[in-house]
């Protein structure tokens, strides 16, 4: 066992999430040993929502009960299934192809009818993040379906979903924070309309004032620093903007609502200024495209509901952002996270993205998988990225699927005009401190990388190229691709390597990456 791994693991968690890793790991195994089940029908009325009309969710559910989630098909053999792993089972749970175009009440009703009479073994989607997500689903089906929905079937529909919202209520996710809790609080409001219920109202408000204020930076990035979670985040906080509005149901109402718009336009400004022109988001820690909503979809959902914003300059987020007519740079050279949940994050410290003419040229490796296995691992490291990485270490000591034990901290951040230089001390272990220089010329992009240390040490330095990409020529220390070209100075050893790339789950495409040896300073130029 790495103690020191374990340690640096944990200290940084926050005693409310050891505390309730503790209480609820003691809780479980008392509840076990007395037999304890919660009730799964709680009769309780519900009210149907009004509101304006919101995104639909990408298509999964096809003919014959086939599921499609994360790029993976399989016939429905039950809820649990694990066989592409559990977030492919944690998918089917949620539901949401109650809410595909293609959807009916006859399709949903078959579904939550059977969701319900096999609940009982259900294991994984009654844990809280599921109920969470496939309640807000359930309430949106009813409400659109109010008046073809018999009485009979309603009562165990309601007295169902409430059930569920108890044990969510017993286990918010406060061992995890993060995206978690906040989805467990935007779900707590779509109950509280819905069954008109004050308590649970003001569980939910509460927790929205605090961890909206907590995990929405000043430049409206969501604090986990994914683009892809951020969408994510924003299109739920949007669906929470479009109920409040729309069904007033408790004093001072209004208050949250405002507070919602509030958050939502700063998340807006910040989307804005993150996406590249054709609306897509840099695949920055845990990203993939084809889970979120699009930034077109998102942002026409906010005009619907009156929400006016602006770009949002980039800076608590540790984004940045160069471009022109021809390029568009986004680099990061910020922190990887909270420190207390980096799950979501990569040793990625000063990765970037460059698209020349409106196509990739440099893109991240992305992510393929959240199993815990070796390509998970891959994904993650620094050896993934366009930085610089020394003696296969990675800037940040990531594990485990998604822990972070050491991690890099931004010492030196400096911007000038075309101009960012920063430098951070993941390699602090072995005496090295790593700065970077980008800057922008024209179209021309001039990346500098100096290995900080006493003695010469060194250091390899990693670009990867898009898959439409391709290598014409590699000549002394000149790279000639079909989209532009690559000087570098300063370096000891060119190599051209196969690798795969992903740009969603369970796709891997074949490329290239170069992998650049050098000692303690390099400087490449990239060239229209």
């Amino acid at each position: 066992m790495d103690l020191g791994r374990y340690y640096y693991t944990l200290r940084y968690l926050k005693f409310c999430q050891l505390f309730y890793q503790v209480i609820y790991r003691i809780r479980k195994l008392i509840r076990h040993y007395i037999g304890f089940r919660y009730p799964l029908l709680l009769h309780q009325k519900g009210i149907s929502l009004s509101f304006y009309s919101f995104i639909s969710k990408n298509n999964s559910l096809y003919k014959d009960d086939i599921f499609c989630f994360l790029n993976q098909t399989s016939k429905f053999i039950h809820w649990n299934d694990e066989k592409y792993g559990k977030l492919w089972s944690y998918n089917l749970n949620y539901m949401d192809f109650l809410h595909q175009d293609n959807s009916s009440l006859e399709i949903g009703r078959y579904w939550i009818n059977r969701f319900i009479n096999e609940i009982k073994l259900n294991r994984n989607g009654l844990e809280p993040y599921p109920i969470a997500l496939r309640g807000i689903n359930w309430i949106k089906f009813i409400s659109l379906n109010y008046s073809n929905i018999s009485l009979e079937e309603k009562k165990i529909w309601d007295a169902s979903l409430y059930a569920q919202y108890k044990i969510l209520q017993d286990n918010l996710e406060y061992h995890l924070l993060g995206n978690h809790l906040l989805e467990d609080s935007f779900s707590l409001l779509w109950a509280a309309l819905y069954f008109e219920d004050k308590l649970i109202y003001r569980q939910a408000e509460q927790l929205l004032f605090k961890e909206l204020e907590e995990q929405i930076l000043p430049d409206g990035a969501h604090y986990e620093l994914s683009p892809m979670y951020h969408e994510i985040l924003l299109d739920r906080l949007l669906d929470c903007i479009n109920i409040s509005k729309n069904n007033h149901r408790f004093d001072k109402q209004i208050l949250l609502t405002n507070w919602l718009e509030e958050k939502a336009v700063l998340m807006l400004g910040w989307l804005e200024a993150i996406i590249f022109r054709d609306g897509s988001i840099p695949l920055f820690n845990d990203a993939a495209n084809g889970i979120a909503p699009t930034s077109n979809e998102i942002f026409a959902y906010a005009q619907r509901l009156g929400l006016v914003w602006v770009k949002i300059p980039l800076k608590e987020s540790g984004y940045r952002k160069f471009s022109s007519s021809r390029i568009e740079l986004t680099m990061d050279v910020g922190m990887i996270g909270p420190d207390y949940i980096p799950g979501h994050a990569h040793a990625d410290t000063f990765n970037y993205e460059l698209r020349i003419d409106g196509k990739p040229f440099i893109v991240d490796t992305g992510i393929s998988t959240y199993n815990k296995n070796k390509r998970r691992q891959y994904e993650r490291e620094t050896r993934a990225h366009n930085t610089v990485t020394l003696e296969d270490m990675s800037s940040s000591q990531v594990w485990g699927g998604f822990r972070v034990a050491k991690r890099a901290t931004i010492i030196l951040l400096v911007e000038e005009e075309d101009k960012v230089r920063a430098i951070h001390n993941g390699y602090e272990d072995l005496g090295v401190k790593h700065e970077r220089i980008f800057r922008k010329t024209g179209d021309c992009i001039i990346i500098s990388d100096s290995l900080l240390a006493s003695t010469s040490i060194q250091g390899i330095n990693i670009i990867i190229f898009s898959p439409s990409v391709q290598i014409l020529s590699v000549e002394n220390n000149l790279v000639y691709t079909n989209q532009g070209r690559i000087l570098m100075n300063g370096v000891d050893c060119i190599r051209l390597e196969e690798c795969e790339v992903s740009n969603s789950y369970n796709v891997r495409l074949s490329t290239h990456k170069i992998c650049c040896l050098f000692t303690s300073h390099m400087e490449y130029f990239i060239y229209l």
